[in-house]
């Protein structure tokens, strides 16, 4: 997707930043957990005659240094893109969040950090994860964000292709093998592998349900119906909370729909409000 590749200090944080398009309107990709700005070349490729595209790597996923523990949080990862944003003089009219990049995103809109015409959430990460379980996991998951040797583990263990495809055809999604060895380079770094762990163990989406009832501005919910990472019944629940949401399922794609499928996802975003000249 780079046309230009840069790296800018913001928030305490070197952060690296892919730049491309030529519209004229400004939109923001933000990849999910475990990802990087990678995981929206596709899909951006297909929007960038209509957008100006920014696609930053999240606090110490693929090439941004390591965060704190808060901006590890969902308030405080929101807080450090913004400082981003700031830092370029951005504001963008659209913001395209794929997991928990959506749950990002709708964090700042509410926090009053960016004021965009609408949120477009690609299989969004914000409810809490495991029903009952799910008081269960975050403390376990900060357990092994404590160990350092966790991470150094799970880098080594993807070092094996085969537990890489494994890893991501458990999402319902499957990816070409450019795609896998996309994965493969970032998981086998134990800083990648450790801030994605920290997102989950820092990650509290307890107060969301009753946030998305306020919020704001029009939130697309762009859904694969192969998901099991986050399974559609979850974008069904914020569509039904959230009053100015609408769902636009996509059939036969999972988790990493953009990119199983960009160009499906190019055409749903091909309908997104002229951006202003």
């Amino acid at each position: 997707m780079a046309e230009d590749r840069r790296f800018v200090n913001a928030a305490g944080l070197r952060w690296h930043v892919e730049r491309s398009g030529r519209g004229p309107g400004t939109m923001l990709l933000l990849h999910g957990t475990g990802a990087s700005a990678h995981s929206m070349a596709a899909l951006g490729e297909r929007l960038a005659w209509r957008w100006r595209l920014v696609a930053p790597d999240l606090p110490g996923h693929g090439e941004t240094s390591r965060p704190t523990p808060e901006q590890l949080t969902l308030p405080g990862m929101a807080a450090a893109v913004g400082a981003l944003l700031a830092e370029m003089k951005l504001a963008p009219d659209v913001i395209v969040g794929h997991s928990a990049g959506a749950a990002v995103a709708v964090r700042m809109v509410l926090d009053g950090l960016v004021k965009p015409s609408v949120v477009v959430s690609i299989n969004g990460a914000f409810l809490p994860f495991g029903g009952r379980a799910a008081a269960l996991l975050s403390p376990l998951a900060r357990l092994l964000y404590a160990q350092r040797w966790v991470s150094h583990l799970f880098a080594r263990r993807a070092e094996d292709p085969a537990v890489v495809r494994r890893l991501i055809e458990g999402t319902g999604s499957h990816l070409d093998q450019d795609g896998l060895d996309a994965y493969r380079a970032l998981m086998t770094r134990p800083g990648h592998a450790e801030a994605a762990l920290g997102m989950m163990a820092h990650w509290d989406l307890s107060t969301m349900e009753q946030d998305l009832r306020r919020f704001p501005v029009p939130l697309w919910l762009v859904t694969g119906l192969h998901d099991r990472a986050v399974r559609p019944s979850q974008a069904r629940r914020v569509a039904s909370l959230c009053p100015r949401a609408l769902l636009l399922p996509l059939p036969g794609v999972g988790h990493l729909a953009h990119e199983e499928a960009p160009d499906a996802v190019a055409r749903l975003l091909g309908t997104l409000p002229a951006p202003a000249v």
